[in-house]
C-alpha cells in the first residue's frame, strides 16, 4: 500500500476527466489479451476482426500496450479540459519531450524489452511520433469511434454522479467510494496493490481522475508530474453498455422520419455497413445508402471508415430520439 498526502490547494484541485487515449489503451489491452470478456464480449466479436484485417495486432500500439505490464505514461497526457477530443490528446503525444519518451521506453525495455518500432521510436522520436498517432487514429476508428456517443454518455453519467456525490457528502466520500484499492482517511490517500511510492514531489499537485470502459476490475494510474496525478478506474454503468436500447417512440418517430428510415435507426443498435443494413432490412443498398446520407447531414447517424466499407452508427441525438417515452 502507498500513501499520498494532500493539501487544502491539491483537493481543490482534484477534477475528473473522460479521455479518449486512455480508452484506446485500456481497451487495445482488452482485444490482446486474446480472451473474451462478459460484459465487452459483443464488441469484441464486432472490432477484434476489423483490427486483425487492418494489421493493428502486430503494429506500435502492440508493442506498446502488451496484456499486461507497463504502458509508457506519453500515452496518457493530463487532459486538460473535461472532456478533450481525440485529436487534443494525440497533440499533446505528438508534442512529448524526446528525453521524456526514452526514460518511458527505458522502463518499458526493463520490464519486457523494446520491438523493432520502439527502437526506431527511441532512436528517432520526432520522425516516428507521426506514425504512431496515425496508427492510434486508425484504431479510434475502426475500434471506439463508432461506439462513442454510447461510451461517453456512460462516463459522462458517472462524472455527474460524483460531483453529486461531491456536492451532498463531501470530497472524502467520493474518493472512498470510487473503488475498492483507494481509501481516504485525514488528509492522505492510500492505494493498495500500488508498487512504486507515491509522495506530492514525485507526483504533482492535485488529482485527476478518469473513468474508464474498458480498465475492467483493476484501477490504473499516471504518476508523471509536473502534470497531477492520474487514476483511470471503471466506472458505473459498464455492464449495461452493450445492451440493446429499447426503442419506446418509434411509431412517432416513424410518422417524422419515415418508417425506412425509423427501421434503420432500430437496427444501429451496433454500427453496421450498407450491405449489412440492406440484408437486414430488405431496403435495396441504394436506397439505405440514400437515407442514410440523410441521417448524416441530419446528425443522426455517423460514418466511420472500416477497410474497405464504411460503418453507420447512431449519435446521442438519435439514441434520445429512440429511447424517447411517447407523449
Amino acid at each position: 500500500m502507498v500513501e499520498l498526502r494532500f493539501s487544502a490547494g491539491d483537493l481543490a484541485q482534484m477534477r475528473f476527466a473522460v479521455s479518449p487515449m486512455w480508452e484506446v489503451g485500456t481497451s487495445f489491452r482488452l482485444l490482446a489479451s486474446g480472451g473474451t470478456h462478459a460484459v465487452h464480449r459483443p464488441w469484441m466479436e464486432q472490432v477484434r476482426p476489423r483490427v486483425a484485417a487492418a494489421g493493428l495486432q502486430g503494429g506500435w500500439l502492440a508493442e506498446l500496450v502488451g496484456p499486461a505490464g507497463y504502458v509508457p505514461d506519453f500515452l496518457n497526457p493530463a487532459p486538460a479540459g473535461p472532456g478533450p477530443t481525440l485529436a487534443d490528446e494525440l497533440g499533446h503525444v505528438l508534442a512529448a519531450p524526446e528525453d521524456q519518451i526514452r526514460r518511458y521506453l527505458d522502463r518499458l525495455a526493463g520490464e519486457r524489452g523494446l520491438g523493432p518500432r520502439l527502437r526506431a521510436l527511441y532512436a528517432e522520436p520526432r520522425s516516428r511520433l507521426p506514425r504512431l498517432a496515425e496508427e492510434i487514429e486508425a484504431y479510434w476508428e475502426l475500434a471506439l469511434s463508432p461506439y462513442w456517443a454510447r461510451i461517453r454518455v456512460v462516463l459522462e453519467a458517472e462524472v455527474f454522479h460524483r460531483a453529486r456525490q461531491a456536492a451532498e457528502y463531501g470530497a472524502a466520500h467520493v474518493l472512498n467510494d470510487l473503488h475498492a484499492s483507494i481509501s481516504w482517511n485525514e488528509d492522505t490517500l492510500r492505494l493498495l496493490l500500488r508498487r512504486r511510492a507515491l509522495t506530492r514531489e514525485t507526483a504533482g499537485r492535485g488529482l485527476l481522475l478518469i473513468p474508464s470502459a474498458f480498465t475492467g476490475p483493476g484501477l490504473f494510474s499516471r504518476v508523471t508530474p509536473p502534470d497531477p496525478p492520474q487514476l483511470a478506474y471503471p466506472a458505473r454503468g459498464i455492464g449495461s453498455l452493450w445492451t440493446p436500447r429499447p426503442t419506446v417512440a418509434t411509431d412517432a418517430l416513424a410518422a417524422v422520419l419515415g418508417r425506412s428510415r425509423t427501421r434503420l435507426l432500430t437496427e444501429l443498435d451496433a454500427p453496421a455497413s450498407t450491405t449489412e443494413l440492406a440484408a437486414r432490412t430488405g431496403l435495396s443498398p441504394s436506397g439505405v445508402s440514400q437515407y442514410l446520407t440523410a441521417m448524416r447531414d441530419a446528425g443522426l447517424v455517423s460514418a466511420h471508415r472500416a477497410s474497405r466499407s464504411v460503418l453507420y452508427a447512431r449519435t446521442a441525438a438519435a439514441e434520445a430520439l429512440l429511447t424517447a417515452p411517447a407523449q
